[in-house]
């Protein structure tokens, strides 16, 4: 099969490798599409050690070969049986574990769900980790109500994006940040009701609590937790996934415990948090945004657009 491999130094190669011999449980899929995320490009900025070469990537949909199923890639390996955090051993699709950068990927049955019916392979390939780790953050983990504000940090990630669209749908006030207008209008056009540019606003904190009250901060940020915490009403909670501005954080304790604050940690989601998600999006109004589809030889290029900023997700195809 054609795959894209991490090698020595982060190089990316096209190249033609074995294809994959699943394991008993396991299954094979042929890949139609596969996405990028934040992840691959610490895979291959050596953030994750791990034994070189390897096939990054994360997301993926394609069809099942021994049954001929449509089937979206659930990216989770061995979260195990509790609901409130993963098993110890757990690991992410694509490092150390060969992804989806791929014409082929081996990974157990259980990690394999059917096609949202009307997707395109490249909204469904879009869909799974990005859209997971949004919707646990949302609601099994900061517990969103309908009728409550949210302020979604940082407005044109795939995670951002779909955070956006899974609040508006479940009855939710959403606001955003950007340093781009453009970013916040297109965010208005996924179901925002506004937001906030921080690149020109003297007290963005204060701005976001001018359109509040904000009952949760969804932080993908890291270093922006007390900025989070500054938007928030007193009793608020902030859900944190990320650290893409950095991954230490100052906290003004009292200022804390006297607004009587939730701050809360979550990543991915169990196997119950994506069929519950899958359900959720049978009926939903919108699709997976997508901002550029990229050559799977070509991964290279599309991990640069990715670093450069970008609105949506950006997909792979084998052809």
């Amino acid at each position: 099969m054609q795959a894209v491999r991490v090698h020595a130094g982060g190089e990316l190669r096209f190249e033609s490798v074995a294809d994959p011999v699943p394991s008993a449980g396991e299954v094979v899929v042929e890949l139609r599409a596969s996405a990028l995320n934040r992840r691959d490009l610490l895979v291959c900025g050596g953030t994750y050690p791990m034994e070189l070469p390897v096939i990054p990537g994360s997301d993926g949909a394609g069809v099942r070969r021994d049954t001929g199923e449509e089937v979206v890639v659930y990216p989770m390996l061995g979260w195990g049986d509790r609901e409130d955090a993963p098993a110890p051993g757990n690991a992410i699709l694509g490092g150390p574990r060969d992804g989806t950068y791929a014409e082929l990927v081996a990974l157990p049955a259980e990690n394999v769900f059917p096609r949202p019916r009307g997707w395109s392979w490249e909204e469904a390939a879009a869909f799974p980790l990005a859209a997971l780790t949004a919707y646990r953050a949302l609601f099994p983990r900061a517990g969103l109500r309908e009728g409550e504000t949210v302020l979604v940090l940082g407005a044109g990630s795939g995670v951002s994006a779909f955070a956006v669209q899974l609040a508006a749908q479940a009855g939710a006030r959403v606001l955003v940040t950007s340093s781009s207008d453009e970013r916040i209008e297109r965010a208005r056009e996924l179901g925002a009701a506004g937001g906030v540019n921080y690149a020109t606003a003297a007290d963005w904190p204060a701005a976001a609590r001018e359109l509040g009250p904000v009952d949760l901060v969804v932080d993908s940020v890291g270093s922006t937790w007390q900025q989070s915490l500054d938007c928030l009403r007193p009793g608020g909670r902030v859900v944190v996934f990320g650290g893409t501005g950095g991954i230490e954080a100052l906290l003004q304790v009292r200022p804390f415990y006297f607004g009587q604050f939730t701050l809360l940690g979550t990543t991915m989601g169990s196997p119950r948090d994506f069929e519950a998600l899958l359900r959720l999006v049978r009926d939903a109004p919108w699709r997976p945004v997508i901002d550029r589809v990229f050559p799977l030889a070509e991964a290279a290029a599309a991990q640069r657009h990715l670093a450069r900023g970008h609105f949506g997700k950006i997909v792979l195809t084998p052809s």
